[in-house]
């Protein structure tokens, strides 16, 4: 079961090189996400104060760090937890996550190289965050959708988190086939969807994980791009017999469960 785990995960990362938006390629990138808390005890709290110290942070340390591709900070829209955003960093192989660590404390001390006066800022910057977090790490799969440009305004995250049945009558070959074919046909002809990416697990607690963002303009547009993807699905496939076969064949591959979460972007902190 663990081999086959393997190299199924290896073969979903693998699976969309051959479709239309993977002409270029595409390397793959590792994604921690840290999950974070608000201070709901802090009785002074100023969303405008929060951006401008984690700013600061972005653009003296973050943005200068070499080893961060990207940075996205998430908000609670609609989730099971009112006081979590999240924290995403995308870094280009697994030792760059250790090598930014040490870059990020080398560009901290630059920046304030003053104790008190570093000591004053982060004691503002960590009031706004309760104590506990956790992280995992995550490994990009290739077939991305970017955004046509980077947008100035908060944008609508919508994140589903299915899990990997590895079915024993299944093979890389059909996910492979079956998945290119519903992505091609339906995500990356779907113009209500800005961009979109999934995700595989790398180190955490849970490897059956298969995390899929689309990101919209705002909330109308999650129920319009799934219509919408539905619309699409049967134009590609107008025999009704053959999208019940298609169906079958690539369901088993997912259990029954699936997760769903909105967030909102803050554009001010993104990298």
């Amino acid at each position: 079961m663990k081999r086959f785990t393997q190299t199924f995960l290896v073969a979903f990362a693998a699976l969309v090189l051959t479709s239309n938006l993977a002409a270029q390629e595409q390397k793959q990138n590792f994604v921690t996400v840290t999950t974070l808390h608000w201070n709901l005890q802090k009785l002074n709290f100023d969303q405008k104060d929060w951006i401008a110290l984690e700013k600061e942070y972005l653009d003296k340390v973050t943005k200068k760090n070499e080893f961060i591709l990207e940075q996205t900070v998430l908000m609670h829209h609609f989730t099971a937890d009112n006081s979590e955003l999240l924290l995403i960093t995308t870094y280009p192989s697994w030792e760059a996550i250790e090598k930014a660590g040490k870059k990020s404390d080398e560009l901290v001390m630059a920046a304030w190289p003053d104790e008190k006066a570093r000591n004053a800022y982060f004691e503002k910057k960590e009031a706004f965050y309760a104590g506990n977090h956790s992280d995992e790490i995550y490994k990009t799969t290739p077939g991305v959708k970017n955004a046509a440009a980077k947008s100035d305004k908060a944008m609508v995250y919508y994140v589903r988190k299915s899990h990997w049945a590895f079915p024993k009558d299944g093979n890389e070959k059909e996910f492979g086939a079956l998945a290119t074919k519903f992505l091609d046909a339906t995500t990356y002809k779907n113009d209500l969807v800005k961009s979109y990416y999934s995700l595989v697990h790398a180190w955490g607690s849970d490897n059956t994980e298969l995390v899929e963002t689309f990101v919209v303009d705002n909330m109308g547009d999650i129920e319009k791009l799934n219509e919408k993807n539905r619309e699409l699905f049967r134009a590609a496939m107008p025999d009704e017999a053959k999208r019940k076969e298609f169906n079958t064949a690539y369901g088993k591959y997912f259990t029954r469960v699936h997760a769903d979460y909105i967030y909102k972007s803050v554009p001010e902190l993104m990298k």
